[in-house]
């Protein structure tokens, strides 16, 4: 989730991440499993944000992360075209203002696996809606990244562990 241009550029994600984002996405398109990539980002004009948002008002200021901007694109490496899937939301939450929960309804998926850029945003958000919403979930621990480390262990070892079997990208579908 959010593995978009300007997120994974922000953030400083390399191509090391990226292999290992790749890696997992393989194996998940050889299993038949769905590939969602979530992406955050807002029409021309940012109707969508109250200047009372503290997250995203900062943006429309600065008029980016609008549709049809390089850096809301999912990072060129994860569409492969398979099949993948891109949703778009307008919260933290992969949930949060997309069609996310149609889609997995569509495919009647119970099973999440997450990742994403950050721990403590769109991570923490969608664990925890997915899981008032039902989904049994699964959290690849190093496929989730945070500017504060300190934060991503918390979330990773005491949070998430109540909602989520948090694991190792390489210990799934290995």
């Amino acid at each position: 989730m959010d593995l978009q241009n300007s997120i994974l550029d922000r953030i400083g994600a390399g191509e090391p991440y990226l292999d290992k984002v790749v890696a997992v996405q393989e194996r998940a398109e050889a299993a038949g499993l769905l590939v969602v990539l979530v992406r955050v980002a807002f029409r021309q004009g940012h109707p969508e944000i109250s200047p009372n948002n503290k997250t995203f008002s900062a943006a429309a200021l600065r008029s980016d992360m609008v549709i049809g901007d390089p850096g809301v694109e999912p990072h060129a490496r994860l569409m492969r075209g398979n099949g993948e899937v891109v949703v778009t939301k307008k919260r933290i939450s992969a949930f949060a203002g997309s069609d996310l929960e149609v889609v997995l309804r569509s495919r009647e998926v119970t099973h999440l696996v997450i990742a994403g850029i950050s721990t403590s945003g769109v991570v923490l958000s969608t664990v925890r809606d997915a899981a008032d919403r039902d989904y049994e979930l699964t959290v690849l621990e190093d496929l989730c990244l945070d500017a504060d480390e300190e934060v991503h262990r918390v979330l990773t070892t005491k949070v998430f562990v109540r909602q989520a079997d948090v694991i190792v990208a390489a210990d799934w579908l290995p």
